[in-house]
């Protein structure tokens, strides 16, 4: 299907806009009035510009308080109607969306209101517009999209139809079914936007916390399907009004933008996109490194250097499952100046349906330099700029990326220290630019398959923390979304910090490991154990070990958790978790103690 955005989206100058949105690859686009006004571009110059740029002018909005006025309001809102029909013909634009009236002004007459719209197509009909009528969630007497096509009918002008905005639908709570009583040729439009669910004025939500269909927690898709089985065949068009889109690059917001209604269309059973393939665990985790605290902390926690790239300063180390690549080589000149988590590489029955899922829906592909005996590496840049390889590790079918390092002699005193109960990587923890938190929830979900979950405000001394996580089904692949917000001037910044939790099979015993070995682990304050004591009746002996080890302590209504930290390196830290009686979360009650004890320690 055709698809559609309104230059309310994105951040910048009319010109901008329009110059990403056909970078992008949309097809349409809706112009938002306030844009024009503040454009010193002619309308003309618009309307060829969009030309240029392979675009069409799909709708001009919006046109406000029209239906239902008082007999002396109406002549000046038909004098109104009939400038901006005049600027609609010089852009070349040919249908407009006018809004449910907010006026204290408009009267609850359903007849007078399908009356003066009716006018009002007349006098579009006669410039060639047509008139797209949509009920907002707070019009005044007409809120509803059931409402407003009772008017639209009543009307009975052909050159009157309705639009229908998914976010006026269903932030209302109205069901979508009804949808498909409306005939398809008088849906003139459809605006899709998705929203996290909240409680608060729907005026105030609307305008400020709407995102892209896929990023929120209304029910897009499904109200696209309804749309659809109407017959509706015009653009799918995008109408988002959010402070961090407006804020953030127009060029990337664009593409997300796409990107969400691509994954919509395949939502709905409108696309023949690859079939996602869903990541079956960690291969490694590739983290930047020019010093030796991190082969130090390495060796600390259990793990041996076994191998080296055979053409590049890269060394792999393990334990377990749990694999962890040195790359040495990645510094200043790469955008890692300090230990700073590179690269995840990504296990999948399918490295090529993998990349080539990814590419369909966007995702910048990474060129790899790579020698001719290196085994060939998909590699997509996720939206902080992490790389993420899809692998298929020592599997008899594939080559495997093991096979690029060359076997180290382990020396005796680091086999001596390993190892340390360590299995796998249990989950990575990235850390998102703020403008692309909305993004990241979006790509995770649509190229790689993983559910999000539920989105949390954590609190750090200097601010907010923001995560949200997501996973496949079998919990395999976790990945926990971090966007921090805190004052400036607040010491090394919490933003920054990236880890890597790993899971222990007892991990007491790691601990009791751990600390024997002067492994730099994280301290946490008494207070925080006098209150664990208050809020579950533990057992004494395991609170006793708690606190004594420095072991963190959470629940939900499956298990319980146990976890601790290390300091951090550079931009890195490690966690160790054990997961007990199929425990789902990240111990996210924990958060605000570690975040504390963090920047105490940095600062």
């Amino acid at each position: 299907m055709r698809k559609s955005i309104a230059t309310v989206c994105l951040s910048g100058t009319l010109e901008e806009k329009l110059t990403a949105i056909a970078a992008a690859g949309f097809d349409g686009v809706e112009i938002f009035e306030n844009d024009l006004l503040a454009s010193p571009l002619s309308p003309e110059r618009v309307r060829d510009r969009t030309a240029e740029l392979d675009l069409t002018i799909d709708l001009f909005q919006p046109f406000r308080d029209v239906e239902a006025v008082p007999e002396d309001l109406l002549a000046r809102t038909l004098r109104r109607a009939e400038k901006k029909f005049a600027v609609m013909e010089r852009l070349g634009a040919d249908l407009m969306l006018v809004c449910s009236s907010v006026s204290p002004a408009a009267l609850d007459d359903d007849a007078l209101a399908a009356e003066q719209l009716r006018l009002l197509a007349e006098r579009a009909a006669a410039h060639g517009i047509r008139i797209a009528y949509e009920a907002l969630a707070w019009g005044r007497h007409v809120n509803t999209y059931d409402h407003a096509w009772r008017i639209v009918r009543q009307a009975d002008h052909p050159a009157l139809g309705t639009c229908l905005d998914s976010f006026h639908i269903l932030s209302r709570g109205s069901g979508p079914k009804g949808i498909e009583e409306i005939p398809g040729e008088k849906i003139f439009f459809l605006q899709l936007a998705d929203a996290p669910l909240m409680a608060m004025d729907v005026l105030q939500w609307s305008r400020h916390y709407r995102c892209f269909p896929g990023q929120g927690g209304l029910d897009v898709a499904g109200l696209l399907e309804h749309v659809l089985r109407t017959g509706y065949d015009g653009p799918l068009s995008l109408e988002v009004f959010n402070d961090v889109f407006r804020q953030g690059d127009t060029a990337r917001t664009a593409v997300d933008a796409l990107r969400s209604l691509i994954a919509l269309e395949e939502a709905a059973g409108r696309t023949d996109l690859p079939a996602p393939v869903v990541p079956t665990g960690f291969a490694f985790a590739e983290l930047a490194s020019t010093g030796l605290e991190l082969p130090a902390l390495l060796t600390e926690l259990g793990f041996a250097r076994t191998g080296r790239h055979h053409s590049k300063p890269v060394e792999l180390w393990e334990q377990g499952d749990a694999r962890i690549v040195l790359n040495s080589g990645l510094d200043a000149t790469t955008g890692h100046p300090e230990p700073a988590l590179a690269a995840i590489g990504l296990e999948t029955p399918d490295p090529a349906a993998s990349a080539g899922r990814a590419r369909a829906l966007l995702a910048p592909v990474l060129p790899r330099h790579r020698a001719v005996a290196d085994a060939p590496l998909d590699a997509v840049a996720a939206p902080d700029s992490t790389e993420l390889f899809f692998c298929r590790t020592e599997h008899p079918d594939h080559p495997s990326w093991t096979g690029d390092f060359r076997a180290c002699v382990i020396s005796p005193r680091a086999a001596s220290a390993a190892p340390a109960g360590i299995t796998h990587i249990d989950h990575v923890a990235l850390t998102q630019p703020r403008y692309h938190f909305d993004e990241a929830s979006l790509f995770y979900r649509a190229v790689l398959g993983l559910r999000p979950h539920e989105s949390l405000e954590l609190a750090d001394p200097y601010g907010l923390l923001r995560s949200r996580a997501v996973s496949g089904a079998d919990g395999s692949v976790r990945l926990a979304l971090n966007v921090a917000q805190i004052r400036p001037g607040s010491g090394p910044s919490g933003s920054l910090w990236q880890h890597i939790a790993l899971h222990s099979r007892d991990i007491v015993a790691t601990a009791r490991r751990l600390r024997e070995r002067g492994a730099p682990l994280l301290p946490i304050p008494d207070n925080y154990y006098d209150d664990l004591e208050a809020r579950h009746e533990l057992d004494p002996g395991l609170h006793r070990t708690l606190r004594e080890l420095g072991l963190l302590y959470d629940q939900d209504d499956s298990g319980t958790f146990l976890h601790l930290y290390t300091a951090t390196v550079g931009r890195v830290f490690f966690e160790i978790v054990q997961r007990i009686d199929g425990y789902q979360g990240y111990g996210a009650a924990n958060a605000p103690v570690r975040l504390a004890a963090q920047h105490a320690r940095t600062r």
